[in-house]
């Protein structure tokens, strides 16, 4: 009887390493994250300024006489209707950058770079007007009233400048302070009216724009006050030298000290809303004013502050005019239409400083880079105005721009899994 052998010792089966298994929570939390980011106020903002300018590109092409005279014979030649079209666009625009960042026709850094320094005189009042108009709006107010404020601001800084000479920079000093401070008790009376009568800003805003600008003209055509000795112009006397803001690069550059200014304020609001008990009582009264009076919060003074911080900050664009734009005297219209574009720069920077000071540097682009527009292409200036408004109308409007680029609400997500956490953890 042979030997029975064992069966053969089959090899051990060696398992599969496993596979790493994704957290569907952290997977979510990252989606969730992107969709802030693309459906966010600020991707609505740089959304809505690229969409004004496409529209602002239209209407180019539809005003340029090149683009009417290739379309009238469009479905012979299209391509001439087409390339007319791009020629007036690109034109336009490459015209707007080189009047308002670099200018690659002019020899040498030094005069190329001019077009951006112009950008920052012009946005120089504008962003100290958007931090004031953005300080009313994070408390809940409609400061409509900044062409007063800037008016009365420039007369007595203005006064001060011209009329009560004194060492340089006591001299400076002294005007920036009176301006700032006309500008603050300008729209201090709104916030006052506001808090003690409940009168509504918009209203009281409004009437006091009209009651700056004609005191203003009163005084511009009154002897001994702002207007000019021995003339008949209204128009104030020049600044002494003594109360003008420096340049900030020479003599060869119109940019000043007041751009520093207007830097200095934008860190400072950001301080005021942000770190600050009083920016944090401004927040509160803006969210909901009734629960911030319930929480112990008087509303009734944040209010007159609120609308003192921002006569002050509007107070300083109209001192940046006086004593760094116009310095050869000032007439009735200093304010140049900043008081009702810094709602605009308000609504752009979405009522955040940083965001504001951003908006202020875009609009000054626009209004540096204008004139060289219409200047090199023949575009009408008032295309400018055209897409600021555009602009504003589609910030106003982000239902319009998410539906258009097909943007997600920022938090679905989050709600929905508040709602239904296992469906979202089973995706």
């Amino acid at each position: 009887m042979s030997e029975q052998l064992p069966p053969p010792v089959q090899p051990e089966a060696t398992e599969a390493p496993a596979k790493p298994v994704a957290d569907p929570q952290h997977s979510s939390r990252t989606e969730q994250v992107l969709r802030d980011i693309v459906g966010g106020n600020a991707m609505i903002s740089v959304l809505a300024v690229a969409l004004a300018l496409l529209v602002g590109a239209i209407l180019i092409a539809f005003t340029d006489e090149d683009v009417q005279a290739a379309s009238g014979y469009f479905f012979s030649r299209p391509g001439d209707t087409l390339q007319a079209i791009w020629n007036a666009a690109s034109g336009a625009y490459s015209a707007l950058f080189q009047g308002s960042i670099y200018n690659f026709r002019r020899p040498g850094f030094a005069d190329g770079i001019r077009p951006l320094t112009e950008t920052l005189t012009f946005a120089t009042p504008l962003i100290a007007a958007g931090l004031g108009v953005a300080v009313s709006f994070r408390t809940g107010l409609f400061n409509i009233g900044g062409r007063g404020q800037m008016l009365v601001a420039a007369g007595a800084a203005g006064y001060v400048a011209f009329a009560l000479p004194m060492p340089f920079p006591l001299h400076l000093i002294v005007a920036v302070i009176a301006g700032v401070a006309a500008g603050a008790l300008w729209g201090g009376i709104a916030g006052l009216l506001k808090a003690r009568t409940g009168a509504h800003e918009v209203i009281v805003t409004i009437m006091l724009n009209y009651i700056g600008l004609y005191l203003i003209s009163y005084l511009l055509r009154t002897q001994g006050a702002l207007q000019a000795p021995g003339s008949n112009n209204p128009k104030s006397p020049a600044m002494l030298p003594s109360a003008i803001f420096p340049e900030l690069f020479g003599a060869k550059y119109n940019l000043h000290w007041g751009f520093i200014f207007a830097i200095a304020a934008t860190a400072w609001v950001w301080y005021l809303i942000n770190r600050s008990t009083l920016g944090f009582q401004f927040r509160a009264v803006g969210e909901n004013p009734h629960a911030a009076r319930v929480a112990g919060i008087n509303v009734k003074n944040v209010y007159v502050y609120a609308m003192l911080i921002s006569g002050g900050l509007i107070g300083l664009a109209g001192v940046s005019q006086v004593l760094g734009t116009v310095t050869t005297g000032f007439s009735e219209g200093i304010d140049a239409g900043i008081g009702f574009d810094a709602i605009t720069v308000a609504l752009l920077g979405r009522s955040k400083p940083v965001g504001v000071f951003f908006a202020g540097i875009l609009f000054g682009a626009l209004k540096a880079g204008g004139y060289s527009m219409q200047a090199a292409q023949g575009v009408p200036v008032d295309i400018v105005l055209v897409v600021q408004s555009l602009i504003v109308l589609f910030i106003a409007a982000p239902p319009l721009v998410r539906a258009i680029f097909r943007l997600p609400i920022p938090g679905t997500m989050r709600r929905a899994r508040a709602l239904n956490p296992k469906a979202m953890v089973t995706r």
